[in-house]
């Protein structure tokens, strides 16, 4: 059991209440442990907390531009490697038309989002169709291969040696943001049984991270039933219903779909904007000093983010204060529109991650420098 030291205190100007009524003239800071869910303090400053003349070194906020990986990989395991450790690895990958054998990733259990395609994915358990937004989880060692009738592209999310597991949601109950009922499992149905056969077929099998290789004179995705309760499941971002509060910006961690060892993964999808007239309706400035965090942006307008477009992947790593973009700092209590619209993939990851070899020839250089502010002297 943890036992922080907390005694909640009030020193000088400040609000009494979290991401609302701040000072006149101050802007709200977070300084928070374990996420968005340990012990925190509001500071309120006379400057914005991000207004950085410059930067050294290599904690810098880093930006990569995925939409520039244009080679097409016939394995999963063979897509560009983005950020990893010991617990995650993200890759981002251009699959072919048709796979011409099985994957199996024996070092854990493999999220697969589906970022633009449609097509059909084949596995131990059966048949399922795919289209952009979808989420498809495969438990470790599940034996499948995809089909595209159009281009796809996916985010790769491995949680290495660990589970896909649903979050929590307390008081909420188990029927809010989304309904487990709506979760859809493959099926054996006349598609999958019409990809059944004698040929020949390879399955590429991945565990500690190398590459073996395992031949059947048959296609081993022969099942012709099954029972239990472990399957892969389907969610589209669509049948996602965020939270929302009409008075108080809400942290990420509301959003959280997946929870694995050590990271969460959660889904930004549109949602109205807070109405009180007080409440901050952008993200607040925070310090998330226990997780690297990192943002997949998939479709919309990005309305925290300036000159962010979808394919692009942002990391914040733990150490030092970020939030909105200047210009969306200056909607920071009145926005031009009722809502939100973007929907984005989150990952917080407890342990530090390391920028892959395709993310360095990809990166968004000066994207540090976005949050300056220019002076009127300048």
């Amino acid at each position: 059991m943890k036992h922080y030291i907390r005694f909640p205190r009030m020193e000088g100007q400040t609000s009494r209440q979290a991401h609302a009524d701040l000072p006149a003239g101050t802007f709200e800071r977070e300084l928070g442990k374990e996420g968005f869910f340990g012990p925190a303090t509001h500071m309120y400053h006379r400057h914005p907390p991000t207004g950085w003349s410059s930067w050294e070194g290599p904690l810098r906020p880093r930006a990569f531009d995925l939409a520039r990986l244009n080679a097409q990989h016939a394995s999963p395991f063979e897509a560009a490697e983005i950020l990893f450790n010991q617990h995650v690895r993200l890759r981002f990958w251009r699959a072919p038309q048709a796979m011409d054998h099985l994957a199996r990733n024996a070092d854990g259990d493999e999220l697969i989002f589906v970022h633009q395609g449609s097509g059909d994915l084949f596995c131990d358990y059966g048949h399922l169709t795919y289209r952009a937004g979808d989420y498809i989880v495969l438990p470790r060692s599940t034996m499948w291969r995809i089909e595209s009738r159009e281009p796809t592209v996916c985010l790769l999310i491995e949680a290495t040696n660990s589970t896909y597991m649903l979050p929590d949601k307390g008081m909420l109950g188990a029927h809010a943001i989304f309904d487990p009922a709506v979760l859809e499992t493959p099926q054996i149905d006349e598609a999958f049984r019409a990809q059944q056969g004698e040929a020949e077929t390879r399955v590429v099998i991945k565990r500690r991270n190398a590459l073996s290789v395992c031949t059947y004179p048959f296609n081993p995705l022969d099942a012709v039933g099954w029972h239990g309760d472990l399957a892969p499941v389907k969610l589209n971002i669509e049948q996602i219903r965020p939270l929302a509060s009409h008075r108080y910006h809400l942290p990420p961690s509301a959003h959280t779909t997946f929870v694995a060892n050590r990271f969460v993964i959660c889904t930004f999808t549109p949602r109205p904007f807070e109405t009180d007239p007080g409440a901050l309706k952008v993200p607040f400035f925070h310090n998330n000093d226990d997780y690297d965090e990192v943002l997949f942006y998939h479709a919309g307008d990005f309305f925290s983010r300036d000159n962010i477009h979808a394919g692009m992947m942002t990391l914040h790593p733990c150490g030092f204060t970020h939030g909105p973009h200047p210009k969306a700092l200056e909607r920071a209590f009145v926005q031009p529109k009722p809502a939100t619209d973007e929907y984005a993939v989150m990952l917080d990851a407890r342990d530090a991650l390391e920028i892959g070899a395709a993310a360095h020839g990809v990166e968004v250089a000066g994207y540090a420098d976005s949050w300056k502010v220019k002076r009127a002297a300048e």
